[in-house]
């Protein structure tokens, strides 16, 4: 494929920002878009769209179910890879979650539809949770205050890094032969969130807990700190997800595509570790 212009939406995110990463290593001519990139998308204002798509070839889209307040997915999404695919876009690479049923009430496979249909190559990505929700993410502020409060129960998840997802979406953009796939992205190893915080513990010299909380009770207390209902809930169901089971699994996905094993747990902890970033 051409290596033309790839609009990369949500480019300043965990993964956005390592995708555009990723694909300037491999000389591909990239257009990061945000609300606040230099090229500005916004799913609110619809007059931001085809600008950021005109003259792409390719695109990676994201979109904003992890946030606050509630938003349809399926049509936001259909509408935007119909767009694209008018637009001559001619690739389409979509991240969703590898969930099993609602997330709060949110289906967080809902634009998977939108880009099989829209006319253009597409490939979906499902990565279980990010090793980044530790160091810069939603579990960052636990980890700093030495207690990881979480509904998890003893469940195990196969945390991946956001490094390598971002990698094979910028296979999947540039290269043959992933079109028509759907891509679930694991690490190697799943564990246990008191394993996690184990590891954390030993790399940082500081003691890092795991305590187990009841889902409801998990939803009060974010509540409590004026996180909205709606996105407590999400929370809550999200990491009931891995009390459930539901995606402890691994795949072999990373290591098919990349044609090397995933990055591993204990790797990305040492480097986070050295950062200084989980400094008390």
């Amino acid at each position: 494929m051409s290596q033309s212009d790839i609009l990369v939406l949500g480019s300043t995110g965990k993964t956005g920002r390592r995708v555009v990463q990723a694909l300037r290593a491999r000389g591909a001519s990239v257009r990061p878009a945000g609300r606040t990139a230099p090229v500005r998308f916004d799913w609110n204002d619809q007059n931001t769209w085809e600008p950021a798509l005109a003259g792409v070839r390719a695109a990676y889209l994201v979109d904003r179910q992890d946030q606050p307040g509630s938003w349809d997915a399926a049509a936001e999404i259909a509408a935007l890879a119909k767009l694209a695919a008018d637009s001559g876009v001619r690739r389409l690479v979509l991240l969703q979650a590898r969930t099993t049923g609602l997330v709060g009430g949110k289906d967080l496979s809902a634009g998977e539809r939108g880009v099989r249909e829209s006319g253009a190559a597409w490939t979906v990505l499902r990565p279980n949770w990010f090793f980044q929700n530790f160091d810069e993410g939603v579990l960052l502020d636990a980890v700093r205050s030495g207690e990881l409060r979480l509904p998890a129960g003893q469940g195990r998840e196969p945390f991946v890094d956001a490094g390598d997802v971002a990698e094979v979406a910028a296979a999947a953009l540039l290269e043959d032969g992933h079109d028509g796939r759907v891509y679930d992205l694991s690490g190697a190893r799943p564990l246990t969130l008191a394993e996690a915080a184990e590891e954390i513990s030993r790399a940082t010299g500081r003691t890092v807990r795991y305590e187990p909380v009841a889902h409801d009770a998990y939803v009060s207390e974010l509540v409590s700190y004026d996180v909205p209902a709606d996105y407590a809930l999400f929370v809550a169901d999200l990491v009931g997800q891995i009390r459930e089971n539901l995606n402890s699994a691994p795949t072999d996905t990373v290591e098919r595509v990349l044609g090397r094993p995933p990055r591993d747990f204990t790797e990305f902890v040492g480097e986070s570790a050295a950062s200084g970033v989980w400094a008390g």
